[in-house]
């Protein structure tokens, strides 16, 4: 009975869990609709409320937002707001820096993980994985005599948080595992491990 009752749990908790995170989701999103005028919104225009209204109008103004930037006329327009946020004082280097973040994660060019690696970190003789994020540079190159690469040493079980270190090349042994399954060999604490 025991084991019946674990193996419910473990196929129950990921699906109450994934369901709950999805419906808190689309609740924030619904009620983001607040923001438009009253007279622009999905249960004023219908005369009901259809549950996850928030969601798909969201995804219509993703995508529309996407289509208008990718075409001649629209680059100009976002290349002529960028040029007056960058006269924003506060804005200008809170939105850039945000910029910088989104488009190195989210960019199909971008590459915010390059690789897994295992590193001694805390100390010597403790090993963790970690992600190459590249090399440093600019100023931080000019004090560093040697090879050196920058990674990230995520936290568990939530990867968001951790610590950028730089490293001689030859501290960082490289590893064969993707991207994928070292982040969730990490998020597992080692429970799921990468297939060898």
């Amino acid at each position: 009975m025991r084991k019946y009752f674990v193996t419910g749990l473990l196929v129950l908790i990921p699906l109450t869990i994934t369901a709950w995170i999805l419906s808190k989701f689309i609740y924030i999103v619904d009620h983001s609709l607040l923001l438009l005028p009253a007279s622009w919104r999905p249960d004023a225009l219908l005369g009901f409320h259809i549950h996850g209204s928030g969601l798909i109008l969201s995804v219509i103004i993703v995508f529309l937002t996407g289509l208008l930037v990718r075409n001649v006329i629209g680059t100009y327009l976002h290349d002529l707001w960028e040029a007056l946020l960058r006269k924003i004082p506060f804005v200008s280097s809170l939105y850039f820096s945000v910029k910088q973040i989104s488009d190195t994660l989210f960019s199909p060019s971008g590459n915010a993980f390059r690789q897994a690696v295992l590193v001694q970190y805390p100390r010597e003789g403790m090993w963790s994985i970690a992600f190459l994020t590249g090399i440093p540079d600019g100023e931080v190159r000019q004090h560093l005599p040697d090879d050196y690469v920058s990674i990230y040493v995520p936290t568990t079980p939530n990867p968001t948080s951790g610590f950028f270190l730089v490293l001689r090349r030859a501290e960082v042994i490289e590893l064969n595992m993707s991207v994928d399954a070292a982040l969730k060999y990490i998020i597992s604490m080692g429970v799921v491990p990468p297939p060898s």
